[in-house]
């Protein structure tokens, strides 16, 4: 297989099967162009928590709203790779007393994560278009 450049977030690759003589073209989305269900879950969490979006809010939020007892060590993993993305800013506070003086490090959605957010939106939105679905606990 013979690998191309990245072009427009795809890796373009070429390969040819000698053993039958066919050539094919394959197009491939770059890893990190797509948001992960978690990630998406993560940032729709600092989005509705606004200012007071920090690693435990965040993860109590996740709870709150969708039953899932995440740790806090997979939220931390998610939030840097954000970041690492661009999809997502840190601060950190100046330390409290009542944190016995540490400093809490609060996020926030860039421009490219709202970017992200909305097109995940949009491509689930496109794909349950039309679906129907059957009444809760009923067997399909």
């Amino acid at each position: 297989m013979y690998t191309g450049t990245v072009h427009d977030g795809y890796i373009c690759n070429l390969a040819i099967d000698t053993s039958g003589h066919l050539l094919y073209y394959v197009e491939t989305v770059a890893k990190g162009d797509l948001l992960g269900e978690f990630e998406h879950l993560i940032l729709l969490a600092i989005l509705r928590l606004s200012e007071g979006a920090y690693g435990m809010s965040v993860r109590r939020e996740i709870a709150d709203r969708t039953g899932r007892d995440v740790s806090i060590g997979a939220v931390y993993a998610t939030l840097d790779r954000l970041a690492a993305k661009g999809l997502v800013t840190s601060a950190m506070s100046d330390p409290t007393p009542e944190r016995g003086g540490r400093a809490k490090r609060s996020f926030r959605v860039t421009a490219a994560g709202m970017d992200a957010v909305n097109r995940t939106r949009r491509e689930l939105s496109n794909m349950l278009e039309g679906l129907e679905f059957p009444a809760p606990g009923a067997a399909r």
